[in-house]
């Protein structure tokens, strides 16, 4: 790879120590560090100087942003969505966009088998019933439910989706998808293809790991809940604008569904005096899905690949298409 330490790569946010020291080696890098948001100053004079940006997905990549960056070649998000950026607006700029796809899979698939799982047995509801004294006054939970036998219902069968499957088979669940479009793997997985609406209707659990655009935005509304079972669980670990929030707190708490389990919000982060924190069969964990060591280390490295491979002209190694 050619000598790039002419090149400045600006970081939207702090980064982890294996990704400043892999950049400092190789271009010169423009980080705030410190406590607290960077200055609005700081932001846009580092802006106009960057050829990369290192983007941590705090801010909204569009047309006001990029005019302030004329020089910027490479732009690199250290997660798999992308949403917060304006892929077109970079394309007719000739500036090319990665992510982090794949190093993240089993983190994710863990925390949502997880939530399943708290979804059935009230682990956070039963440490809470514990900690509040409730046990000591000899008050009951309450019974949760098996997962053996129980069907889990996955909406968007991608990499995430394919790892919850044997996840969820150690469990002995049987395992119904909805795509787009039918996977080729079916017999391999042991999962059964039908529509969203049979999806619905059928699982116990349903598992959101679609990618947010037009057509997932508000994908599960007042409509699409009705069609879920009362003593079925929702569990979303893709993007809180997927579910209608008004809806979700209208379907618990008229108990219509018995559960949901939330690690993305919308908005996000959630206020702590929003109405679906005051029910009792709602968890939400902020958006820690991918936060392990081992997970944000790798996806710190991919990101500084993506940008170091962009600045050299080379193809990037998860480049958004």
């Amino acid at each position: 790879m050619k000598d790039l330490r002419e090149y400045k790569v600006m970081a939207t946010g702090k980064i982890r120590q294996v990704a400043m020291d892999a950049l400092q080696e190789q271009v010169q890098l423009l980080s705030w560090q410190q406590g607290g948001r960077m200055p609005k100053e700081q932001f846009d004079e580092w802006l106009a100087q960057a050829d990369a940006i290192y983007s941590t997905g705090n801010i909204r990549v569009d047309e006001a942003l990029l005019a302030k960056a004329p020089r910027v070649k490479v732009i690199a998000q250290a997660s798999v969505g992308y949403d917060n950026i304006d892929v077109e607006a970079c394309r007719d700029r000739g500036i090319v966009v990665g992510h982090t796809p794949g190093v993240l899979v089993d983190a994710v698939a863990d925390l949502a088998y997880g939530l399943v799982l708290d979804s059935a047995r009230h682990i956070v509801r039963g440490s809470e019933h514990v900690k509040s004294g409730l046990w000591g006054q000899r008050k009951g939970l309450g019974f949760g439910t098996d997962l053996a036998g129980k069907t889990l219902g996955i909406i968007g069968m991608g990499d995430i989706g394919s790892a919850l499957v044997p996840r969820a088979k150690a469990s002995k669940m049987q395992v119904i998808y909805h795509n787009r479009h039918q996977r080729t793997d079916d017999a391999q997985l042991d999962v059964t293809y039908v529509s969203q609406e049979e999806l619905l209707r059928q699982a116990d659990f349903v598992v959101l790991t679609v990618t947010l655009n037009p057509s997932t935005r508000g994908l599960i509304n007042r409509e699409t809940l009705a069609l879920m079972k009362p003593t079925a669980s929702l569990i979303n670990v893709a993007r809180g604008p997927i579910v209608d929030m008004e809806a979700l707190y209208e379907a618990l708490a008229q108990g219509r569904l018995a559960c949901a389990a939330l690690d993305v919000t919308d908005p996000e982060p959630l206020p702590g005096e929003h109405k679906l924190l005051t029910l009792p069969n709602v968890t939400v964990t902020p958006h820690i899905a991918a936060s392990t060591v081992e997970t944000r280390d790798a996806m710190a490295l991919l990101t500084v690949e993506n940008i170091l491979k962009g600045l050299a002209g080379e193809a990037l190694p998860a480049q958004v298409k």
